[in-house]
């Protein structure tokens, strides 16, 4: 492939016209153009359909310009690092996760993601859901399972441990639970999915059904929020529990729930320099948080 074709077709992709992609280049339109139908009679596809004086993408068009994206961000990342000049990598990540991890966890690794890239940008996506990856709804997602679907890649940075907490104003009204049984009742808090919540706790020694929750919340921030309040008891990643103030580990001889923490992207997005320098702190950051 004559990477000057591909470099004159991605130009024209992204500024939306020869004229533009040729000031880009510097070079004249109508090399632009000679070089578009050389790659077009090279693939034997056509890349933009020809709507008066308009250039419109083709759908293979559009799936091209992306993947040569990714080597314009590489042959870029090369002069760059070759220069000592890594931190001036550039363009938008976008990061899933839990709303748990958005609030406290990711925000002092994104500092160090600033500090030490700081023209890449970062969006976070703070959901509960999991992101569809193949849609780039997000471009690395920190999630509790491995990825599932054909074209993911993911990575097992390590586990951590949650337990049951309470805020000390709650344990002064309520007294020290002694077993999981005594976890039951009102006090628990629920997570939206009640129905497999309640089996879980159930499994573990704490009877609870779905009509006994009082408060019931899909926002982990929010059921958090609540417990450090006195409002009830509830499950947290003990990194999050060991930074707020006023709470206590209940029963701590209960075994932990174990959660798993990976970090999954799409394999074409696996060169781009810009989600390997991100996915490398992120990686750091997680594994010894």
């Amino acid at each position: 492939m004559d990477w000057n074709q591909l470099r004159a077709f991605h130009a024209t992709a992204t500024t939306g016209s020869l004229s533009a992609a040729a000031r880009q280049l510097g070079l004249t339109q109508p090399t632009m153009s000679r070089q578009i139908a050389a790659l077009e009679a090279r693939l034997g596809v056509d890349l933009f359909d020809r709507v008066g004086r308009k250039l419109v993408l083709t759908v293979i068009g559009a799936e091209l310009r992306d993947r040569i994206g990714m080597m314009a961000d590489a042959a870029e990342s090369v002069a760059l690092v070759a220069s000592g000049r890594k931190e001036e990598i550039r363009g938008r990540v976008c990061i899933s996760a839990t709303d748990t991890y958005a609030a406290h966890i990711l925000p002092g690794i994104v500092q160090q993601i600033r500090d030490e890239a700081p023209e890449i940008t970062i969006a976070i996506t703070a959901s509960n859901d999991l992101s569809d990856l193949h849609r780039h709804e997000a471009d690395i997602a920190i999630r509790h399972l491995p990825p599932s679907r054909t074209g993911l890649v993911g990575d097992h940075l390590r586990d951590t441990q949650a337990y049951f907490y309470a805020s000390e104003e709650w344990i002064a009204r309520n007294g020290l639970p002694e077993s999981p049984a005594d976890l039951a009742g009102a006090a628990m808090i629920g997570i939206d999915d009640a129905t497999r919540f309640a089996s879980y706790l159930c499994n573990v020694g704490i009877p609870m059904k779905v009509a006994d929750f009082r408060l019931i919340s899909d926002s982990s921030v929010a059921i958090w929020e609540m417990v450090r309040r006195g409002m009830g008891v509830a499950p947290m990643l003990r990194e999050v529990a060991d930074r707020t103030p006023g709470v206590v580990r209940l029963l701590p001889d209960m075994p932990p729930i174990t959660v798993p923490i990976w970090l999954v992207t799409h394999e074409d997005l696996q060169l781009s320099p810009r989600i390997q320098v991100v996915h490398g702190i992120l990686a750091e950051g997680l594994a010894r948080m």
